[in-house]
């Protein structure tokens, strides 16, 4: 590269990585003991699907009307808005709330159990881990702060990618892995953070995207609503919404979206008037049968009063990496063994932003010239001061 496409991606990373270093910091410091939160859950007591671990699957067992009128009996004055089925055990849980489109703050999660249709009482009151959650995700801003949040992952993305441009030209003189010994401590520095940013750079963009994904969640569930969910249910545009007393049977309903989408497995229901489903229907969502596809849903909106099937259709590219990008931002694919790298590769990705800042507030007067300069040679100036990164330095 010749001397003005350098700078121009050295300015590029400069200010990529300087805005939301602090940001990205904040989340890998939250985000990493929510990697482990069933695994805190379970040591906290409020794990209930350990509690029924070995029992069979919530797809199974007792009546889905019978179970809902159980827990709606606990719950005058409310209406229900999801139901949702366990995989690995009789574990089934409801939400209500005082109205079909209540917000979140307004529903309460009710935890039953589908094998006997016992109640095992509503969610447990916020805690720590839920305060970490809020913050990691909106920075308690609702959805401001989310959409803030995806903006600085895509940021982070915009960083890492313009940080390995510059790593070429950076190493023309060093071998791959040199960290810089001796007496200046700046050059260790900087080789540190070049070597670990450039270790870390596949894993990073990929907790970039996702987490950049996730941040624009409702917006996504917005547009397929407002989108596919209209197109699927336009023969019901004039009707009135379906009150909760006319609200059909589950089971009924159930058999017939098992009937179009047959071998797939319930993962919850939607109940009309939220923001998963239609004012007139049941959106019953099926997930794949392999590990990789459990996380794609597949809806089927079933009139909600007589149980007739009204369409099933795959959810837009977009929604679909919602879904996926979910699971994978947190490391929930591959059990106890994945979430461990994740948690190793999030520490590494808080010293690469550590020694990123501690490089910034270190610079000395004239550094971007100084900078643009050693790259067009191809080597790092002698001081140590950064001549291109792989990570987050500004």
């Amino acid at each position: 590269m010749n001397r003005t496409a350098i700078r121009n991606w050295y300015l590029i990373h400069k200010w990529s990585s300087l805005v939301p270093t602090l940001f990205v910091l904040m989340l890998c410091l939250t985000g990493l003991p929510l990697i482990f939160h069933d695994e805190i859950e379970a040591i906290t007591g409020q794990d209930y699907e350990a509690a029924l671990a070995g029992t069979p699957s919530a797809q199974d067992g007792l009546p889905l009307d019978m179970m809902l009128a159980h827990a709606m009996a606990g719950r005058p004055g409310e209406v229900p808005l999801f139901m949702a089925f366990s995989q690995n055990s009789s574990l089934l849980t409801i939400t209500t709330g005082p109205a079909p489109d209540a917000a979140a703050g307004d529903m309460t999660l009710l935890f039953l159990d589908r094998a006997n249709g016992a109640s095992l009482g509503p969610a447990p009151a916020g805690g720590f881990m839920e305060f970490l959650l809020n913050l990691h995700t909106d920075m308690l801003l609702g959805l401001p702060g989310m959409l803030f949040l995806g903006v600085m992952g895509l940021s982070l993305v915009l960083a890492l990618v313009s940080g390995t441009v510059l790593y070429a030209p950076f190493m023309q003189r060093l071998r791959f892995g040199t960290v810089r010994s001796g007496k200046n401590r700046r050059a260790a520095r900087l080789d540190q953070h070049n070597f670990l940013g450039i270790v870390i750079l596949a894993w990073a963009l990929i907790i970039g995207l996702t987490g950049a994904i996730n941040a624009f969640a409702d917006p996504l569930t917005d547009s397929w609503r407002e989108g596919e969910m209209a197109e699927m249910t336009s023969a019901y545009v004039n009707a009135e919404p379906l009150l909760p007393a006319r609200y059909g049977s589950l089971d009924q309903a159930m058999a017939s979206a098992q009937q179009a989408l047959p071998g797939r497995s319930p993962q919850f229901i939607g109940f009309p008037g939220g923001d998963w489903s239609s004012p007139h229907h049941y959106a019953i969502f099926f997930q794949g049968d392999r590990p990789l596809t459990r996380h794609l849903l597949t809806p089927a909106l079933v009139d909600a009063e007589d149980g007739t099937l009204t369409a099933a259709r795959t959810m837009p590219a977009l929604n679909q990496a919602l879904m996926m990008s979910k699971p994978l931002h947190f490391g929930d694919y591959g059990g106890l063994p994945l979430k461990l790298l994740w948690a190793l590769l999030t520490l590494v990705m808080i010293w690469v932003l550590w020694t990123g800042i501690m490089l910034w507030l270190g610079r000395r007067p004239g550094h971007v010239e100084r900078r643009v300069d050693a790259l067009v040679a191809g080597a790092a100036l002698d001081d140590g001061e950064p001549a291109g990164v792989a990570g987050m330095t500004a």
